[in-house]
């Protein structure tokens, strides 16, 4: 599978993860699916919920914060679904940030992330700038796949 996107597009996830570092900003994938590929043609933003928790830790022992973690309310999806099919798209996937971290999807995001065939976009945010985007797919709700990131021209 393949994630089609405009530049233009791809660049306002990576400005929303400078804007929210050093915490982790998330966000909706607005478009459709055509030709064996997300057409992504909208973002919707969604506000990064996480509850700091004292004393919850990471697997790898650091400590859980919205620096590493967050939460999309019930509320929220149903604001982006509303607002997707208002502009007559749907929900393709999601996008977070990684600040300081690779682009890589953790063992939390596998948990708690997209469904099959959506796409789930990952942009690290070294020292407050934008670097590596990475979209993931799952083929099932086991394992992520890399997926191709498709230049679209405008």
């Amino acid at each position: 599978m393949a994630l089609k996107a405009r530049q233009e597009l791809l660049d306002q996830i990576k400005a929303h993860g400078e804007e929210t570092y050093p915490h982790e900003c998330c966000g909706f994938l607005l478009g459709a699916f055509r030709e064996g590929a997300n057409l992504l043609l909208g973002l919707y933003r969604a506000e990064n919920e996480w509850k700091d928790e004292e004393g919850a830790r990471t697997p790898d022992g650091r400590v859980e914060s919205r620096a590493n973690r967050y939460l999309i309310t019930p509320a929220q999806y149903k604001r982006a679904d509303d607002a997707a099919k208002a502009s007559g798209l749907g929900i393709i996937g999601y996008y977070h940030s990684h600040p300081d971290h690779p682009a890589l999807p953790s063992g939390f995001d596998l948990d708690h992330s997209c469904w099959p065939g959506e796409s789930y976009v990952i942009v690290s945010v070294e020292k407050g700038r934008a670097t590596v985007l990475n979209s993931f797919t799952k083929p099932n709700y086991d394992k992520f796949e890399r997926e191709e990131v498709v230049l679209e021209q405008a």
